[in-house]
């Protein structure tokens, strides 16, 4: 890689080199925020968002970052590092191309004049793109039915930047049904609509550990720098932060300096802010002091629409070919009656098997060849008590076993497995599975059902072994 001479390129791979090194706490609070420019000498300049994150980079990473650097630059420049304060008028490193800032928090460039980061601004998506949002989920691809209209309407007047704005807008309604689509469509169009902008998207998840994280790193100011910079702040199932109390006192200063900016806030839950009982009553006010907008459960005809919609996105793929016959999409709605994300799950196993045949599917077929992954009869209520010990009987444990502290991967991931099918199969929160579980957090238990989505594409035994529970807890 040596002798580029373009920054963008040269700082692209520095920067991943050295959040390689000095690990994803260190970089996301002091390397991610910043940005370099050039100042008007031409010499590069590291600007850091504060004073301390400043005198942080130079006591334990500028040395390092300038033998990264020089190994690459065919130029052999040398970086300085600034804070944002002591920057005036500085043009970015390069006139031409304009660099999202290398963050896992942020979104985009920084809206000040005094700080963009260098890339190109009309990629202010590839930004957005590494905080984790999903490319698909846009308003193009929602589908809209008589539950979710007003919410959309309102997710698009909030994505225009619209004046007169409700602030904050809280989305609200049952797991699985669309408000983190809504979420991500909103930042990838008001990304879009202003690319000099910093939109800034994160699950509620996201922000506890990346906050905890902070406070073990004592790089609180950072953080707080990065959220509080934001034009408009997007917190995805802003449940999770109810019984963290050191977590929820700084969401609230952090929702409280950005409306008294001016700034846009948008949250998403799986209820009302009033029924967020674990979340204490002055941050539950904030939340509830802007619009409460409801995300309601599909009706039949939007879930047909849905899954013609997701068909029509593999079709684009060259997944499956022809069009699905009407009667036979209702038959898969009919026997799918969970979220939507059960039903796209129905939809993709559907196109695996159909391919070419899919106009020539009927009824009968898709029956016989979707057999056990289509609900053959009136919903079963399965409990957690029923998957614990199907579970245990599965991998040869004792039901005592999910539940004790032991973290041998023979215990810990038939556990992971027990969770992610009572998130699939029960009505259960997190922390009502988490305490069900021993007593367990539910970030453990959000881990353990992400953990198993993730691991059943990559690996054939897992898959098989949630396809057995699940016929089994089916019966």
């Amino acid at each position: 890689m040596a002798g580029m001479t373009d920054p963008n390129r040269i700082w692209t791979e520095a920067a991943d080199r050295l959040k390689a090194e000095i690990g994803d706490g260190p970089f996301s609070s002091y390397i991610a925020p910043s940005a370099v420019r050039v100042d008007s000498q031409g010499n590069l300049i590291l600007v850091t968002p504060t004073a301390y994150a400043r005198d942080w980079v130079r006591k334990n990473a500028l040395r390092r970052m300038n033998e990264l650097w020089l190994g690459l630059d065919g130029l052999s420049r040398r970086l300085e590092v600034r804070c944002r304060a002591e920057m005036g008028s500085v043009p970015p490193a390069s006139a031409s191309r304009e660099a999202p800032r290398l963050s896992s928090i942020s979104a985009a460039p920084a809206a000040a004049p005094t700080a963009p980061a260098f890339a190109p601004a009309t990629d202010g998506a590839r930004a957005v793109r590494a905080a984790g949002l999903q490319e698909r989920l846009t308003f193009d691809s929602f589908v809209e039915g008589h539950g979710n209209a007003f919410a959309l309407a309102i997710a698009k007047q909030v994505a225009s930047w619209a004046d007169g704005h409700f602030n904050p807008v809280f989305f609200c309604g049952p797991y699985g049904y669309g408000k983190t689509h809504l979420l991500n469509a909103i930042a990838w169009e008001a990304q879009r609509l202003r690319p000099d902008a910093k939109v800034v998207y994160l699950t509620a998840e996201r922000f506890l550990s990346t906050f905890v994280r902070a406070m073990q790193d004592r790089s609180t100011a950072a953080f707080k720098e990065s959220l509080r910079s934001a034009d408009m702040l997007l917190l995805d199932d802003v449940q999770f932060v109810g019984g963290k109390t050191s977590t929820q006192e700084e969401l609230l200063n952090t929702l409280t300096a950005l409306i008294e900016d001016g700034k846009r806030i948008v949250l998403s839950a799986d209820r009302a802010p009033v029924a967020l009982t674990d979340v204490e009553p002055r941050l539950r006010s904030h939340l509830a002091a802007g619009l409460t907008c409801p995300v309601e459960a599909a009706d039949r005809d939007l879930k047909v629409a849905v899954a013609q919609s997701r068909l029509n996105a593999l079709a684009k793929l060259g997944v499956v070919s022809g069009e699905a016959r009407a009667d036979m999409l209702e038959h898969l709605v009919d026997r799918t009656p969970g979220s939507m994300r059960e039903l796209e799950g129905a939809v993709n196993t559907l196109a695996a098997v159909a391919g070419s045949r899919l106009s020539t599917l009927t009824v009968d077929e898709v029956q016989t060849l979707l057999g056990a992954a289509l609900r053959t009869g009136p919903e079963r209520r399965i409990t957690v008590d029923e998957i614990q010990k199907t579970v245990a009987e599965h991998f040869n444990l004792k039901q005592a076993d999910l539940l004790s502290e032991r973290r041998t991967r023979a215990i810990a991931r038939p556990r992971q497995i027990a969770m992610y099918l009572c998130k699939q199969h029960t009505t259960r929160s997190y922390p009502d599975i988490g305490r069900r579980f021993g007593g367990r957090d539910h970030t453990t238990v959000l881990h353990g059902v992400r953990k198993i989505e993730e691991l059943m594409p990559k690996d054939d035994q897992i898959a098989r072994d949630v396809e057995a529970l699940t016929r089994k807890l089916r019966g």
